[in-house]
C-alpha cells in the first residue's frame, strides 16, 4: 500500500503546473472533445507508470537494501528540484494529424519518458518490490493532475496557487530526499 500512496501522491504533485498540463491544455483547447483526450492521457499515463514500473522490478533486486534507498531518495530529489524548475511550454503538436486521442497518448506518453512522475515510480519499485501498486498509483496520479485540466482548461493553470504548489512542494520533495539520503548513507 506504501508504493501505491506514494507514486499517486508524488506523480500527483510532480504534475501540478509541469509541462504535461501545459500540453494537455494545448490539446483540449485544439480538439474540443474531451473524452477521446481524457482516454489518451490514461493511455499514455498507463504506459509511462507500467515502463517504470517493469525498469524497477528489473534492477530492484540487484541492488542492496541501502542503493535501493538512495536510488529513491535521488529520484525524491530530482522529482523536488524539477518542480523548482521553470516550465517551459512543450510544443502543442499542431502539424499531427491522428487525431485527439492518438494525438494526446503518443504526445504524452513521448513528453513522459524520464519525467520526474515516471523516474518517482521507478524509485518506489526499486525500494518496495511491489511494480503492480506502485503503476497503479503512479497511473492514476498524474491522471488526476491531468484531468482537470481538460475539464477546467485556462482556469485551473490560471491560479496563483500553481506556483506556490510548485515552490513549496518542490521544497517539500528535496528536504525529504535529503533525509531518505541521509538515512541510506548512515549520516542520519
Amino acid at each position: 500500500m506504501d508504493a501505491l500512496l506514494l507514486a499517486l501522491l508524488g506523480s500527483l504533485l510532480g504534475e501540478i503546473g509541469d509541462k504535461s498540463q501545459l500540453l494537455v491544455l494545448a490539446l483540449a483547447t485544439r480538439f474540443d472533445r474531451d473524452g477521446p483526450v481524457l482516454a489518451g492521457i490514461a493511455v499514455a499515463a498507463a504506459a509511462n507508470a507500467a515502463i517504470s514500473a517493469i525498469a524497477g522490478a528489473w534492477i530492484g533486486p540487484m541492488m542492496s537494501a541501502d542503493a535501493r534507498l538512495l536510488f529513491l531518495a535521488l529520484s525524491v530529489v530530482f522529482l523536488g528540484a524539477g518542480m523548482l524548475w521553470r516550465v517551459k511550454a512543450p510544443d502543442p503538436l499542431d502539424s499531427w494529424r491522428i487525431g485527439p486521442f492518438l494525438t494526446s497518448a503518443l504526445g504524452l506518453l513521448i513528453l513522459g519518458i524520464g519525467d520526474g512522475p515516471q523516474f518517482l515510480t521507478l524509485g518506489i519499485v526499486t525500494r518496495t518490490g511491489d511494480p503492480v501498486l506502485a503503476a497503479i498509483g503512479g497511473a492514476v496520479g498524474v491522471f488526476a493532475a491531468l484531468a482537470p485540466v481538460v475539464l477546467l482548461r485556462d482556469r485551473i493553470l490560471a491560479s496563483r496557487a500553481i506556483g506556490i504548489v510548485r515552490r513549496a512542494g518542490g521544497a517539500l520533495l528535496i528536504f525529504a530526499g535529503a533525509i531518505l539520503g541521509l538515512s541510506a548513507t548512515g549520516l542520519l
